[in-house]
């Protein structure tokens, strides 16, 4: 794992999140969908911090913003965004997390730290793991995976060791 994932490394937040938004607006444009103001605020929200956020937390923010304050407001927009591989659902935590590879077809593994809630995500290579051997040998055929890890982060390690 590249220490440098985003999520535990110290980047240009400002510029992350202005990136991951043009390229949000670019992708849905191009693929005839609206990423109407509620579905990009959402997309912000989650960019804002490197952690999984709770569909009630992001309708929190929303609601202060003046976007309506009924879970489906997020519920619809987070549906939204998962659906078209703009953020994933971290399932451990019921939570959601915006992607750091879209418009990739890819893999996630999704790191997460249990001192300071930071959550990476990495790519995996699905054809050469363990789970894939396993359901060749059955025949089975996986249609989805997920595959989280908790522990520390870096910048908790780093802390811890001082």
């Amino acid at each position: 794992m590249d220490p440098n994932t985003v999520g535990f490394a110290k980047h240009d937040h400002d510029h992350c999140i202005s990136d991951a938004i043009t390229a949000a607006d670019r992708m849905c444009r191009d693929a005839g969908l609206q990423l109407t103001p509620v579905r990009k605020r959402a997309l912000s929200i989650l960019l804002e911090e490197h952690r999984a956020l709770g569909a009630y937390d992001v309708l929190a923010r929303l609601s202060e913003e003046g976007f309506g304050a009924q879970p489906p407001v997020a519920y619809r927009a987070l549906d939204f965004l998962t659906k078209h591989g703009l953020a994933h659902k971290i399932e451990r935590l019921n939570a959601f997390i915006a992607c750091a590879h879209p418009n990739e077809l890819h893999t996630p593994a999704f790191l997460i730290c249990t001192t300071c809630h930071a959550v990476a995500e990495a790519e995996t290579d699905p054809s050469h793991s363990l789970l894939s051997q396993i359901a060749e040998t059955t025949g089975f055929t996986i249609a989805r995976a997920v595959l989280e890890a908790e522990g520390t982060c870096p910048n908790c390690r780093e802390k811890a060791d001082k």
